[in-house]
């Protein structure tokens, strides 16, 4: 299964019409073909008290072909990083808590750009990837083009004493190292997806 976000609501692709049917709430569809699916999905952006769609298909993976093909499809990375305290490396940007990220370049590996995106984006360098997390997907509008993100998210370990700046260009205005009495803040406000991965991570 795949799971896509839209904003505060979210696409689930599932291979199990019956079972996604019988657990859950919110707009079901069998998938037939690529232009219904744009059409529903259209529908499902006008539809703001619909919080879940589930596109149903035996075929999971194909049908995500299917489903980036609607979009305009972007790749990212980011890290998770945690310094010797066991604090959690957070950026502010446009009021919400998140993770260094960013769209990979060249011919970089995910890792690499990982890497590479949250030292531009906090100013830290020496950073070491312990193991990877689950992917998380998005969809945004630039220039009233609809994106598909997919963002491949690392978990990083960080030993050394600089402390972080944020990246301005990047509209990141506040880096902290978060203990636990601050997630209870971040989590108010950030993104569904990051609390997803502070839960894989058993971070909550």
């Amino acid at each position: 299964m795949y799971k896509v976000f839209f904003n505060e609501r979210i696409v689930f692709l599932s291979p199990d019409f019956l079972k996604s049917f019988e657990e859950n709430q919110g707009l079901f569809y069998k998938y037939r073909d690529k232009s219904e699916l744009k059409e529903l999905l259209l529908v499902f952006l006008a539809l703001n008290k619909i919080n879940q769609l589930f596109v149903c298909h035996p075929d999971v993976d194909n049908l995500m072909k299917e489903f980036k093909s609607c979009f305009r499809y972007v790749e990212a990375a980011g890290g998770m990083v945690r310094n010797d305290r066991d604090e959690v490396l957070f950026i502010n940007r446009f009021d919400k808590w998140d993770l260094p990220k960013g769209k990979s370049g060249g011919n970089e590996t995910a890792q690499e750009t990982a890497i590479r995106e949250v030292e531009e984006e906090c100013g830290i360098s020496g950073l070491e990837i312990e193991s990877e997390l689950s992917p998380t997907y998005h969809t945004y509008f630039e220039k009233a083009i609809p994106h598909l993100k997919k963002t491949r998210w690392f978990r990083m370990r960080y030993s050394g004493n600089e402390k972080p700046k944020p990246q301005t260009e990047e509209f990141i205005t506040k880096i902290i190292w978060g203990s636990e009495k601050d997630l209870k803040i971040i989590r108010k406000i950030t993104y569904p997806s990051i609390i997803d991965l502070l839960k894989e991570a058993g971070i909550i």
